[in-house]
């Protein structure tokens, strides 16, 4: 099996290449450093020649509203072209828990027209919703600092650890097409203000995190239904979502 994994060098995609090869499966890391554009479509049609799965995992380089929605929609337009002409049998795409329910945030609306290119392309396909990462909470606390003190939200959230995203994906892209939307989540139900607030004494860091409901998320409105996952998510299965975020912590996140 070749499975060509778009965005294969990021954060998800390093790992989930390791993985998918420790199957045995001929996994391909595909980005721009290795010839690969998804927005351009320069190298597509070479790189998924004998391609069995795509897992499309590319970020933006900007997230303004504009740019972050042009990058989605040209990428995966891309993809999803390249893939009909070659065959391919599955598209999986990464997504966000709760992005349909965040109108006001662009990078939200991003990932939605994402999706609908993707279940509209005819393609067989997987649509993987990820709750949001820890790793992405000491950014969100940086950019909501000021003056040594960091103002957030008590929004209810059930993060995951890039490593069990990583660790799903590679099981959903070896088996067969859901034709449907798959919601990931991690095993604890968290409050990001505690969380940074967690993550930054781990740390030794003196700042502190001041609560604020109205503080909202990535510049939307909040509440605590918006970011969590709805009945029978796929929660992670991985050795860190055995402790959950205490363990993510413990190793020095």
């Amino acid at each position: 099996m070749k499975i060509v994994v778009i965005g294969g060098t990021g954060l998800i995609g390093r790992r989930l290449v390791e993985l998918l090869r420790e199957r045995g499966v001929d996994a391909v890391p595909a980005s721009p450093s290795s010839g690969v554009d998804s927005v351009t479509g320069v190298g597509l049609a070479e790189v998924l020649v004998g391609a069995d799965v795509v897992v499309d995992i590319p970020n933006s380089p900007s997230f303004e509203d504009a740019a972050v929605l042009d990058f989605f929609e040209r990428s995966t337009g891309n993809l999803v072209a390249a893939e009909k002409e070659a065959g391919v049998g599955h598209h999986v795409v990464l997504s966000i828990v709760g992005a349909d329910r965040l109108p006001d945030i662009g990078y939200m609306r991003a990932k939605v027209a994402q999706e609908r290119i993707v279940t509209g392309s005819g393609l067989p396909y997987t649509v993987v919703r990820a709750t949001q990462f820890f790793e992405f909470v000491p950014a969100l606390t940086d950019g909501a600092t000021r003056d040594d003190t960091a103002t957030l939200s008590d929004v209810l959230m059930q993060p995951i650890a890039a490593a069990d995203v990583s660790a799903a994906l590679a099981e959903i892209a070896v088996t067969a097409p859901a034709n449907a939307i798959v919601e990931l989540a991690g095993p604890e139900r968290l409050r990001l203000d505690d969380l940074a607030r967690r993550i930054l004494a781990a740390r030794g860091d003196a700042r502190t995190v001041v609560t604020d409901p109205a503080a909202g998320y990535f510049g939307g409105t909040v509440d605590d239904t918006s970011l969590i996952p709805g009945q029978d998510p796929r929660i992670a299965e991985q050795r860190i979502a055995e402790t959950g975020f205490s363990t993510w912590l413990e190793e020095g996140r």
